[in-house]
């Protein structure tokens, strides 16, 4: 992974990879835990927004082939309170979803996740420091939810060339100078990909 510096101490903006989003889950403590990482990851939740979300809130679009995941109160940047907005929802995360809902009892109006913000943070780390174990890389101590977001943003802006305002929509950004950032950062793929097309070994 790349880690960019903040300005504070031993605080990093960490640029993860797929590979090292797959190493988090391996490294998950529970089911639980591992619908953190993949909500974040996958379908772009802030640490704030993944314990609103109940299983009433992933819905099957009307053309009955995609889902959507409603997000009661996103984060509204312009300052006028919480929105809500209908996230992207792989097929992949609704069906562990929907087996995690089934075998731990979870009712259609509780929470999918029932921790605190402070909770979502804590498995994050929790879960980082496991995937130092297991693989020994230690930039993964500096691993926050933050960044699990950050990858889905430059996954589909940088990977797949998603349309901007599309990538706005399903993640809760309301400007492009917010998604600005994560269209600057190619991936190491896109890097190799640049080099071969210039002609260098």
């Amino acid at each position: 992974m790349r880690l960019e510096a903040t300005g504070k101490p031993d605080q990093y903006k960490c640029w993860l990879t797929d590979d090292e989003i797959e190493e988090l889950r391996r490294a998950a403590g529970s089911i639980r835990d591992d619908l953190v990482i993949q909500l974040g990851g996958f379908v772009g939740l802030r640490a704030f927004e993944i314990p609103q979300v109940a299983p009433k809130h992933a819905k099957r679009t009307p053309d009955g082939d995609h889902f959507r995941l409603r997000v009661p109160e996103g984060k509204d940047t312009t300052g006028s309170g919480g929105k809500p907005r209908d996230a992207y929802l792989p097929r992949e995360v609704e069906g562990d979803i929907h087996r995690y809902v089934r075998s731990e009892d979870v009712g259609r109006h509780e929470p999918i996740v029932d921790l605190s913000e402070s909770g979502v943070r804590a498995v994050v780390k929790r879960t980082a420091e496991r995937a130092v174990e297991a693989t020994g890389d230690e930039d993964f101590l500096h691993v926050s939810s933050h960044d699990l977001r950050r990858r889905f943003a430059q996954r589909l802006l940088v990977d797949k060339q998603v349309n901007p305002r599309v990538v706005m929509q399903v993640g809760g950004w309301d400007s492009f100078q917010a998604i600005e950032p994560y269209l600057n950062a190619p991936t190491p793929r896109v890097v190799n990909n640049a080099f071969e097309e210039a002609g260098f070994d």
